[in-house]
């Protein structure tokens, strides 16, 4: 048994030499991938049949360095967000051409989409929508990424446990699922490296049979992201997991594979989807909640239809209503809240069934050293 795990470290020597994590100790070589401290642990039976994965965020990156003062766009060139006044007045000054519109069975509005929920979902439509042009507006109850959105993993990833669905089930929908989230990755690290990056995840492996298991799976899933592959994943002996690792159980270790996918910082990525949606034009806005949609009936079809909703600004108790050809609903978890507010409290069934996951979240001396 022992000999089988030094044929293993003196095959993957060479690769520690340029890959080997940092040890404030002085005695492990040094290296500039993984760094930082670890932060988080991901719920571990999502990858992988059910490895234990070990997430390191870096504490600095090259992609976060400033520019060169010199550089750097002065005052005049900056682009500055409508104030949240100018916004809640661009609300209300539409009112009375909404009004007319609706009196006149006119299909005209102020604006083209009313988009409810400020997370993700929303401000990714927001800024689509805007950046083909149509006049957009979206209203948020809250704070943007108040909700589910600022509660991620922080990965941006394509999915190792859909590979894995992929090869068992012989899924090849899975499989487009991953190559897909693997392309999406490149793009946030490509358009917003300044709140992205490339980070490590160690899986210890206490089961010899599960070794080249994971191994090839860690393989597939860097080669599956073809040219817009990260940093290639290797094998760590169990002496450099142990060293690197302080905190993991040593007994029956065999060692660790080491891959590395995206992460990013969901809630800024978020606000910035809604500054880059106001910039295209959007009209957005917090703390505006929805608490009625307003209809009109149709005089082709004689049906309702939802054109526009009823707005209450959350700090000052005002309402109004804001008009537009279309609204999306954007809540999330909370969709039917405003299904609700369509079809009636009783006649409307829940449609939504919330899951949960299970993030945990370590003390920094559970960190590589």
């Amino acid at each position: 048994m022992w000999t089988v795990r030094r044929l293993l470290a003196a095959s993957t020597r060479r690769a520690y030499s340029s890959r080997a994590y940092s040890s404030s100790s002085g005695n492990a070589p040094r290296a500039t991938r993984p760094r930082g401290r670890l932060l988080a642990g991901a719920a571990a039976a999502t990858t992988l049949a059910g490895a234990t994965v070990v997430l390191s965020y870096p504490s600095s990156s090259t992609a976060h360095q400033l520019p060169p003062p010199d550089t750097l766009p002065t005052s005049s060139e900056l682009w500055l967000p409508p104030s949240r006044g100018e916004m809640l007045g661009r609300l209300k000054t539409t009112r009375a051409e909404g009004t007319k519109a609706v009196a006149d069975g006119s299909e005209a509005a102020p604006f083209d989409l009313l988009i409810v929920g400020g997370g993700a979902t929303g401000a990714g439509c927001a800024v689509d929508a805007a950046a083909r042009g149509l006049r957009v507006a979206l209203v948020e109850r809250s704070d943007f990424a108040a909700g589910t959105s600022s509660r991620s993993t922080k990965l941006v990833h394509g999915g190792v446990r859909y590979l894995e669905k992929a090869f068992l089930h012989l899924d090849y929908d899975q499989y487009k699922l991953v190559v897909e989230a693997l392309h999406e990755r490149s793009v946030f690290l490509k358009i917003a490296p300044f709140l992205t990056s490339e980070i490590p995840i160690i899986m210890p492996v206490y089961n010899l049979l599960a070794l080249p298991y994971y191994w090839v799976g860690a393989k597939f899933y860097g080669w599956f992201a073809g040219k817009e592959a990260l940093s290639p994943s290797f094998f760590m002996s169990p002496r450099l997991a142990v060293e690197n690792f302080p905190a993991l159980k040593a007994d029956g270790l065999w060692g660790a594979i080491v891959y590395y996918d995206g992460a990013h910082n969901d809630s800024r990525m978020n606000l910035t989807l809604a500054l880059s949606a106001a910039k295209l034009g959007a009209t957005v806005a917090n703390y505006v909640e929805v608490v009625e949609l307003i209809k009109k009936t149709d005089a082709a079809t004689g049906t309702e239809r939802v054109c526009g909703a009823v707005v209450r600004d959350q700090l000052t108790g005002v309402t109004w209503p804001v008009y537009a050809k279309g609204v999306v609903n954007a809540t999330g978890p909370f969709a039917d809240g405003l299904r609700k507010l369509d079809g009636g409290e009783k006649k409307t069934a829940n449609i939504i069934a919330p899951s949960s996951g299970v993030h945990i979240i370590l003390p920094n001396y559970f960190s590589p050293r």
